[in-house]
């Protein structure tokens, strides 16, 4: 996808103040909707699970969790425009086309360009929200120009340092180094049993316990330090008045803004 990506890199316009919205129609939507969330929360713990080992590096934990998010968006690429994608979105962005599937296809295909960058780019924050309705879920792909949040744990990457420390420098910032990751997978495994509450399965718990749920993410990186921060979101019961019959890009949520403030409001944001 790389001649498609170059054309995407930098073009806000498709992620600026949006969303993508799905429907929830049946019982069946629902358990994939739960069971792709689910897969989240077991991503995280498997990230956990690498950072705490002494013996895996910081980079093969990091680069777990971004294939997993890539094959995310390929995945919904592939559901909401085929395998065709790739053409629908670089057709609208040249304006050959404006329509609903090339507009979603537009809207993945930038948030994983970026995404795939973020091995190589510093100062990009990934932020998803995600927030269940009585009828429909949405997605919000948002990136700013920060690494952390007030919220954030940190935790140092010695494969990215670029300090030249003698031995005894160097033992203490390894052995240091390591417990920041640990301290940290434990934040991380903690925080996948907040998706688990917030997003219960269809068959074992009632309407009223899951038509509202959300969560707000945020990764990123500085140099050698990394972080991680997830936590809870309560959505806006009026924000949707009617129901939708299939996906759609929508305007952003007032929890969008809301969280936005409160985790980065000092970087520019791409939404």
């Amino acid at each position: 996808m790389s001649e498609q990506q170059d054309r995407f890199n930098g073009d806000t316009r498709v992620l600026h103040r949006q969303a993508v919205r799905t429907p929830l129609p049946d019982a069946d939507a629902e358990r994939l909707f739960h069971r792709n969330m689910m897969a989240v929360a077991d991503a995280r713990e498997r990230k956990a699970d690498l950072l705490a080992d002494p013996d895996v590096p910081l980079l093969a934990a990091y680069e777990a969790e971004l294939d997993r998010i890539a094959s995310t968006f390929e995945r919904r690429l592939q559901r909401i425009a085929g395998d065709d994608y790739e053409t629908a979105a670089i057709a609208y962005h040249r304006g050959e086309r404006d329509d609903r599937i090339g507009a979603l296809a537009a809207y993945y295909v930038e948030g994983l360009w970026r995404v795939q960058q973020r091995t190589t780019v510093t100062d990009m924050l990934y932020s998803p929200l995600i927030l269940r309705y009585p009828d429909s879920f949405t997605v919000n792909i948002r990136f700013a120009s920060a690494y952390a949040t007030p919220e954030s744990v940190l935790y140092e990457s010695p494969e990215h340092s670029t300090d030249d420390l003698d031995d005894d420098h160097a033992e203490t910032y390894y052995r240091e180094s390591h417990y920041s990751q640990q301290q940290a997978a434990e934040y991380i495994r903690e925080t996948a049993a907040i998706i688990r509450e917030e997003f219960p399965h269809p068959d074992e718990s009632s309407f009223d316990d899951r038509k509202y749920g959300g969560i707000v993410a945020a990764g990123g990186r500085r140099g050698s330090v990394f972080s991680d921060m997830l936590t809870d979101v309560e959505p806006d019961p009026d924000r949707f008045s009617e129901p939708i019959s299939e996906t759609t890009l929508v305007d952003e949520g007032p929890e969008a803004k809301r969280t936005e403030n409160e985790l980065f409001p000092h970087s520019d944001v791409v939404h």
